[in-house]
């Protein structure tokens, strides 16, 4: 009898074993995700793919190119608030449906230093230059590119002979837009009378 009775306990444990192995299988089948991510039974990883940067894949802007709503064609676009001059040439081009265009290039860009009178924001054209002249302020300067007309001061390019690039003297009414020489000598070559000018904030 005894042997018989170990037998059915040993028989009723191995039973209750397999029962509570079958409901651990199941709990760990159905359990939530969030609690198998990590020390769940099923020992999955969370993603470690992340998402990409809203601004992936655009170009950069190229730091050359003139600003948006500065006209077109051949031109010279001065940036009243940015200090700055690009010299914008201006081709027909075919595109890609076989239609004609125009393409931009800049030729040059460069910093310029503003005198205290400065022309309202539009469009103008060279009305005259001169190869070397005394500025306004005294100086001796050459290439200047004569644009515009304000309360009777001229407004122009130049650039020092010199080769200075001084803050004009706000007591005084000056219309010189001043440039390194370099840059006077590649805008003299590029901007001859009627040669378009855009003025911009």
């Amino acid at each position: 009898m005894a042997r018989s009775s170990s037998g059915i306990v040993a028989g009723l444990t191995a039973a209750a074993v397999a029962a509570v192995a079958f409901l651990a299988y199941q709990a760990s089948a159905t359990a939530p995700a969030h609690l198998t991510d990590r020390g769940g039974a099923t020992g999955a990883k969370p993603s470690a793919t992340a998402p990409a940067p809203s601004g992936a894949g655009k170009p950069s802007p190229d730091p050359s190119a003139p600003p948006a709503h500065s006209g077109s064609g051949k031109r010279v676009v001065y940036a009243l608030g940015a200090r700055t001059v690009w010299l914008v040439d201006a081709k027909d081009a075919k595109g890609a449906d076989g239609g004609k265009g125009t393409e931009e290039t800049t030729v040059r860009t460069f910093r310029v230093v503003p005198s205290t009178i400065s022309p309202p924001p539009g469009a103008y054209s060279v009305t005259s230059r001169s190869n070397s002249v005394a500025g306004s302020d005294g100086v001796r300067i050459e290439h200047v590119v004569r644009f515009a007309t304000v309360s009777g001061v001229t407004i122009g390019f130049s650039a020092a002979v010199d080769g200075s690039l001084p803050s004009p003297d706000p007591s005084r009414k000056t219309g010189g837009v001043r440039m390194q020489r370099a840059d006077g000598d590649a805008l003299w070559k590029f901007a001859s009378v009627h040669a378009k000018v855009v003025v911009i904030p």
